[in-house]
């Protein structure tokens, strides 16, 4: 799924690599591999997936 993080523009768009409870590794275009906790940032999804 691609997605971007709301407060992160500059980081582009992200691929969502593995999803562990509230543990999202995503890894975006500026800002490579990122674990995103998701009780705390809704990331939001990019049409097309």
């Amino acid at each position: 799924m691609r997605v971007v993080h709301p407060a992160k523009p500059d980081w582009g768009i992200g691929q969502v690599q593995s999803v562990i409870g509230d543990r999202v590794t995503v890894n975006f275009e500026h800002a490579g591999k990122v674990l995103i906790n998701a009780a705390l940032v809704t990331l939001e999804p990019l049409p097309g997936g």
